[in-house]
């Protein structure tokens, strides 16, 4: 069977809660499951425990990824959680908590409310609908509805463009969240709505370091100050829904394209989200739009696709993973024989562990190289390794089990727990018992190994070794 190298994100929600559902997901392809913690976390121990359990039998290490709420607005409740409001209809929002019916609802942000203009455009369900504000009161805006078939429902977003958010710091909620998360072991926190590298700062100081932090790219401030962003952070979350409704859609392909190769020259991952087989919510197959968009994410280099609603809530969980998964595995293979068209641009600059990882990529293209072992306390070295997309597999050692889990979403990784290495004579040894149990290694082929001395130092990479198995 070929494996892909890019990873697959499916996110968590009823339609794949049970063990069957998750277990199959695994077996189709899925690296890393995602924690929406913008919905009801309650009960999400359980199916976590199901994770771990499905993990252990697998073999496989599977990555858990928070995804904090952040600073979205969203609208309060409505009466009958559904109102039809018609185009041209007056609309109310204002501070009042009461269920909102068919001419208001609660807007419950006062010091927001407070600096609307009239003339600003009010988006509500990611963009879905458009109002317009046509007067200001003290605790409330009247707007005018500029959509056709507009239907409001509980708690939906509130996206304002051109307009700058108060908000620079972690919400109570996301500390609290980060609390839950550590407590459930997640690998990854997403950072929702950040808009410099300083909530990436915060957030560092409030989790484990064998945590990683992926940052949302998904407003016009994130992307001017997109070098701050990339270089603190540990990888970047393409979120193209939010993003398009402040950007504008036609500006988000050629946004993506230049955000992955960025990350490519910042030795960074990125992640491709949203809509990525969005009709398969409520059918059995995709769109070859759709297709294709997965496919030219994987050309242009990202180490993951995520699906959302696909598999929270869709109809159809088990066979949009499986659309997932044949296209990655297609694009990648084209690729494979076109090698010399996607070779990224990463330089080696002043650093001298890149020096050496980019040698490793360079003697990995010999067909007798069959994979690259990383020994690697942090995950540093890995992530290095991955970013240089080396063209045969990247077998991961850490004691940390942890770390095993966070790079597993990292591309062409695969990662294994075992005992810390003291010294280099343990470390080959390690790598044989490996390379037994490894089917596609055979005697006589090569094998990279790369780690660093003295063991057990983050970030020391330095030495590098071809061995030939059996010799």
């Amino acid at each position: 069977m070929i494996e892909k190298k890019a990873k697959i994100i499916a996110t968590l929600g009823p339609s794949i809660f049970s063990s069957s559902k998750l277990k199959k997901l695994v077996d189709l392809g899925v690296d890393a499951f995602r924690i929406n913690f913008s919905h009801n976390t309650k009960d999400i121990s359980k199916i976590i425990n199901k994770i771990r359990k499905i993990e252990k039998n697998k073999n496989k290490k599977i990555a858990l990824i928070a995804d904090l709420q952040g600073i979205k607005l969203r609208i309060g409740s409505i009466k009958n959680c559904n109102q039809n409001i018609k185009y041209n209809q007056k609309f109310t929002f204002d501070t009042n908590k009461t269920l909102g019916n068919l001419n208001r609802v609660n807007f419950p942000y006062p010091n927001i409310l407070k600096k609307i203009k009239i003339g600003n455009k009010i988006l509500i369900d990611d963009g879905k609908y458009s109002f317009v504000v046509i007067k200001k009161n003290k605790n409330s805006i009247t707007t005018v509805c500029k959509s056709h078939n507009c239907s409001i429902k509980d708690n939906k977003s509130i996206h304002i463009p051109n307009f700058d958010m108060p908000f620079s710091k972690l919400t109570s909620k996301d500390k609290k969240d980060i609390k839950t998360a550590k407590n459930l072991g997640c690998n990854w926190i997403a950072l929702s709505y950040l808009q410099n590298e300083k909530l990436i700062h915060e957030t560092r100081k409030l989790i484990n370091k064998d945590i990683g932090i992926i940052s949302k790219i998904e407003n016009k401030h994130a992307l001017k100050n997109i070098t701050q962003i990339i270089n603190a952070t540990d990888a970047i979350m393409i979120a193209r829904g939010d993003l398009a409704i402040d950007i504008g859609h036609s500006e988000v392909p050629k946004v993506q394209l230049s955000l992955i190769k960025k990350c490519s020259q910042l030795s960074k991952s990125v992640i491709v989200a949203t809509q990525m087989l969005e009709s398969m919510i409520e059918n059995n197959s995709a769109t070859r739009a759709e297709i294709n968009d997965v496919a030219t994410a994987i050309f242009q280099g990202a180490d993951a696709v995520m699906l959302s609603a696909e598999t929270a809530i869709g109809q159809f969980p088990t066979q949009a993973v499986t659309t997932m998964s044949k296209t990655i595995i297609s694009t990648e293979m084209y690729k494979k024989k076109h090698i010399e068209d996607f070779k990224n641009s990463i330089k080696a600059e002043k650093d001298p562990v890149k020096s050496i990882l980019l040698s490793v990529k360079d003697i990995a293209y010999n067909p007798d190289v069959k994979a690259v072992i990383v020994f690697s306390n942090s995950g540093k070295s890995a992530k290095l390794v991955s970013a240089m997309r080396p063209a045969v597999k990247i077998l991961t050692i850490s004691p940390n089990i942890n770390i095993c889990r966070q790079v597993s979403l990292l591309w062409g990784v695969q990662s294994i727990n075992s005992r810390d290495a003291n010294g280099w004579k343990d470390m080959m040894n390690i790598s044989r018992e490996i390379i037994k149990k490894i089917k596609f290694i055979k005697k006589n082929d090569f094998v990279i190994i790369t780690a660093g001395l003295p063991f057990g130092k983050a970030g020391m990479t330095n030495m590098i070794r071809l061995y030939k198995v059996g010799a």
